[in-house]
């Protein structure tokens, strides 16, 4: 572009209704600007002749994505389901075209097949992984044959994965720890942790930073074991009315996984929902409602908008050739209570 071009970009800012600082990322094929704005803006540069009309209006050809994610009663992952569309849409820095397909949560087997699937029909895959080596070698053949790959919540070991987005999961449960400790204050008592599965490396990390924190600051406080869930409310529910039995001193849960709901009816039914201290993840109308009925004392979670956007900005910097992160800020931990809900 000739200098003398540069005066004209207040020019192309008020046509489009945009900032300067919008048009220069825009114009130099920068992220963080949404599909519609930059087209808006290109179609303004053209009209004002700052850019051939060809150039301006030559649409690239959309990303094709599928994201894969867990079937089964886990609402925070059937938001995240819904959230993909609306990510595509108003999230993404370029045109992509998204798709959502559910698998078995629990059976590498499976997910390492449909890995292979719907990779080989796409531009890109994001998914909640399975720390297995079947799960591995189908990211391995993915990467090789030029799909890139996106762990989604929970992250895979020693991957070919191009980029991890999620919480830091140890950060999670030390962090549960601590509002359960304190929480409970110096008394002596029982607390047990619920878990989708140690399958996901997301579980074991929340796991493995609860248990630290617990050792180091609260002794006094004694964990009487991990359940697994599977993230299903009905066995959730069953295995928080076991523990309410095998335990009569229990006075704190963490669930780690999802289904929030099944632990809290059975800690209502149980007549214990304002006595035992419960803290989960993902905030959903679910964990809403018991956070309001005071059988939840606090919700961890990641807002969906902002995993999903952060994934479809990811794919879109590793089709521009740019670092996987470029202008994305890391996902931040969200702590939520009744007195402070959105």
């Amino acid at each position: 572009m000739p200098d003398t071009a540069r005066s004209r970009i207040p020019d192309i800012a008020r046509a489009a209704g945009v900032s300067t600082a919008t048009v220069d990322r825009v114009l130099h094929g920068r992220a963080n600007v949404r599909v519609q704005t930059a087209e808006r803006v290109m179609r303004a540069a053209a009209a004002l002749d700052y850019l051939p009309a060809e150039q301006a209006l030559a649409a690239p050809a959309p990303l094709h994505l599928t994201f894969l994610l867990p079937a089964g009663s886990n609402k925070y992952l059937q938001m995240l389901g819904e959230t993909v569309a609306y990510g595509a849409e108003h999230l993404a820095p370029a045109p992509v075209r998204c798709r959502v397909q559910q698998v078995e949560g629990f059976d590498p087997q499976a997910l390492a097949q449909q890995l292979l699937r719907h990779g080989r029909r796409s531009d890109g895959i994001a998914f909640m992984a399975l720390d297995h080596p079947l799960v591995r070698e189908a990211v391995r053949e993915l990467a090789e044959s030029g799909v890139p790959v996106v762990t989604l919540i929970s992250d895979l070991s020693s991957s070919r994965r191009c980029a991890y987005v999620g919480l830091d999961n140890r950060a999670a449960g030390r962090t549960a720890a601590l509002l359960i400790g304190r929480f409970l204050g110096k008394r002596s008592a029982q607390v047990a942790l619920i878990a989708g599965s140690r399958s996901y490396r997301a579980h074991e990390e929340r796991e493995a930073g609860f248990l630290s924190l617990i050792d180091e600051m609260f002794p006094s406080l004694e964990v009487v074991g991990l359940r697994e869930g599977h993230d299903d409310a009905a066995m959730n529910q069953r295995q928080t009315r076991a523990l309410l039995e095998q335990y009569p001193r229990l006075a704190g849960i963490y669930n780690i996984g999802g289904a929030s709901d099944g632990v809290g009816r059975a800690l209502q039914q149980a007549g214990r929902g304002e006595q035992v201290v419960f803290i989960g993840h993902g905030l959903t109308p679910d964990t809403r409602a018991l956070l309001i009925d005071g059988t939840m004392d606090a919700v961890i979670t990641q807002g969906p908008q902002t995993l999903i956007g952060n994934a479809l900005r990811v794919f879109c910097n590793v089709k521009a050739g740019r670092d996987a992160f470029a202008g994305i800020d890391p996902l931040r931990l969200s702590l939520v209570l009744r007195e402070n809900l959105p």
